[in-house]
């Protein structure tokens, strides 16, 4: 693992959630997962925004999503620059949806 990689496994350990880092998945090895919330994290250095490995990524994504789950991508400097609003985000990710409320039945008139 790398230094940010460290950082947020340590922030991820404190979560309500059961993350696994260092994950196989198929024919990948995802940074972190929580098999529950059918989410990945994955965080990119500077390798990632070359051309060939922006595809190379959006294949692994799309396999992903393909098995149903979500992939959240943060740069190393976002990791480095501000962890507590990386962990906001996927503490939001994590938490489900709000269901939607029924139409609203009018009181009438009086």
């Amino acid at each position: 693992m790398t230094v940010d990689e460290d950082r947020l496994w340590q922030a991820l350990r404190k979560l309500k959630a059961n993350f696994r880092r260092q994950a196989p998945m198929g024919f990948y090895v995802v940074d972190f997962v929580c098999h529950a919330a059918k989410l990945v994290i994955e965080i990119d250095g500077y390798y990632h925004s070359l051309p060939e490995r922006q595809e190379k990524d959006a294949e692994r994504d799309a396999w992903l999503n393909r098995q149903g789950y979500r992939v959240l991508r943060f740069s190393t400097s976002e990791v480095q620059a501000s962890l507590a609003s990386v962990c906001d985000r996927i503490e939001a990710e994590l938490s489900p949806p709000s269901p939607a409320l029924p139409p609203s039945r009018g009181k009438g008139e009086f």
